[in-house]
């Protein structure tokens, strides 16, 4: 399986290798790796692409609502250093069916994790309260080793919205061809490589499979980053070694690192305290219950009629990328914090009915059940940013596809550039709610895009910046300015009878991010 993942990278052009010769005794301590000059005049350019990179990894909604538990680190900030025996006995002392080898090679991952990206394991760990306890059960299920949990570590830092620039998607970093080859829905709806429990199920399948034909477990770790056709090649260059190490100088160049930051993610997640390392903890709920929804439904509505930040309802459901859960196709899962999940029962008749024609009335059930019923030709108009990998996801499309369909030779396309994309569209056409515009997803995991209706611009032409739908009544408001660690709905909740809705209206805003020292206008009730 071809999968290019953040961390992967970011460690891959961090980790200073050294020059040496392939050996393998009892232990599995390499002594030196010839021929590999592994790390070279791109180290230069390590401070911006770290920094980049780690701004995307920080920047999700799940991490703003961290907070930092009591301090039993005795100095946070000082990585203490260990010799090599300390390294080996911790790791053998770890109850693991995956060998934990020592060597050069994981002391410096080790180093890596628990040193410059200190802090993102900081977050890791508050985001494995979440994550951990769901995917051990699915291992254990499975009967597969629970250290394979530390795997998701490595590929996405326990992101649920992680995306690499190849297109990798989800806490598993699943490609899209390998996506459905294991039976996850992928279209211009729904995405099931950012579901976290279907994704493990289809990751867990892979382990199997994996194991199945080596035996190995560090093959079956190093078949998951690359896939098992260039594992087979590595052993074949390697004169029929089975063993990683030795075939390490064999494969890809993105590989090699794979299993040492493995070991060494499993290592630092356990031994975090020793490296005075402290885990920052979810403020968010973490005990979440789902519920089977039957009808069309907006996050929009949930978030209306629950009081919900709608950004966390994306959190808890990442899987749909247009922000509808198609319930009137099928049955549709839905996850909530416990106590919502309550709320939703009690006001489902509510829900279903709230700003429905505004909301849903643009999307029509396709007829048949059958994929050629589904499909549909649409224009995308190429944003900043956005390249072949990128867009392709965003209709759950293959990237040759899209090149084929558009005659184009590289990766690279022009913003404003119009392309035609044959997509899925998931059970669901989504018609423009005026002939100016035609609704698609936006970049990532985010809102459908639409044209306002005549009546939604008619408000908004007699009111100015704010949309009024009492125009003619004169409306008061109160000043508000935002602090650090507001939201919407926290600033909503001061104000009895002011929803989140109400502010985005009287404000003009298109999303719910806010800046400290932004000026609000409140309606008053």
């Amino acid at each position: 399986m071809e999968i290019r993942r953040l961390l992967i990278l970011i460690s891959l052009i961090l980790v200073p290798f050294i020059t040496t010769t392939a050996q393998h005794n009892e232990e599995n301590v390499i002594d030196s790796i010839s021929g590999l000059q592994l790390y070279d005049s791109i180290i230069g350019f390590l401070p911006e692409i770290f920094d980049a990179d780690m701004q995307k990894l920080l920047e999700g909604w799940h991490v703003k609502h961290f907070t930092k538990p009591e301090e039993f680190c005795e100095d946070e900030d000082r990585n203490p250093y260990f010799p090599d025996s300390v390294y080996r006995l911790r790791l053998k002392k770890m109850p693991c069916i995956v060998p934990m080898t020592y060597n050069d090679i994981v002391r410096k991952c080790i180093d890596r994790y628990s040193g410059p990206l200190r802090n993102m394991v900081r977050y890791t760990m508050g985001m494995a309260d979440f994550y951990f306890p769901m995917i051990e059960q699915k291992l254990d299920a499975n009967n597969l080793p629970l250290e394979l949990k530390y795997l998701a570590v490595v590929e996405s830092a326990l992101n649920p919205i992680a995306q690499s620039r190849l297109g990798a998607c989800g806490i598993w970093q699943f490609m899209l061809p390998t996506g459905k080859i294991y039976d996850l829905e992928i279209n211009s709806l729904i995405d099931e490589r950012f579901d976290p429990e279907k994704a493990t199920d289809a990751a867990c399948r892979y382990f199997k499979e994996m194991y199945e034909l080596y035996g190995n477990w560090h093959l079956v770790l190093a078949a998951y980053n690359c896939g098992p056709g260039n594992v087979n090649k590595a052993i074949r260059r390697s004169g029929g070694q089975t063993d990683f190490w030795t075939i390490f100088p064999y494969l890809p160049r993105e590989t090699r690192p794979y299993v040492p930051l493995f070991i060494a993610a499993a290592y630092v997640m356990t031994y975090h305290c020793d490296h005075n390392i402290c885990p920052i903890r979810a403020e968010f709920s973490i005990a979440t219950d789902t519920v089977m929804v039957e009808r069309a439904l907006h996050f929009d509505q949930i978030a209306d009629i629950l009081q919900m930040d709608k950004e966390a309802i994306r959190f808890y459901n990442p899987q749909y990328k247009r922000e509808i859960i198609p319930g009137n196709i099928r049955p549709s899962v839905l996850r909530l914090p416990v106590d919502r999940t309550f709320a939703f029962l009690n006001m489902e008749d509510s829900l279903y009915v709230h700003r429905m024609d505004e909301l849903l009335a643009h999307c029509t059930p396709v007829n048949g059940d059958e994929p050629e019923s589904r499909k549909e030709k649409i224009i995308h108009t190429v944003q900043t940013g956005e390249n072949v990998y990128t867009i392709a996801n965003l209709y759950g499309v293959t990237s040759q596809n899209l090149r084929r369909w558009n005659g184009l030779k590289s990766s690279r396309v022009a913003k404003g550039r119009k392309l035609t994309v044959y997509i899925d569209n998931g059970g669901l056409t989504f018609t423009a709610r005026n002939t100016a515009e035609r609704t698609t997803p936006q970049s990532g995991i985010s809102t459908v895009t639409v044209a306002k209706t005549n009546k939604e611009q008619a408000a908004t032409a007699s009111n100015g910046n704010a949309t009024d739908h009492n125009a003619g009544k004169k409306q008061d408001y109160i000043s508000y300015e935002v602090k650090s660690g507001d939201s919407l709905y926290a600033i909503a909740k001061k104000y009895p009878g002011v929803s989140v809705k109400n502010i985005q209206d009287a404000n003009n805003l298109k999303s719910v991010k806010l800046r400290i020292g932004q000026i609000l206008k409140i309606p008053k009730g």
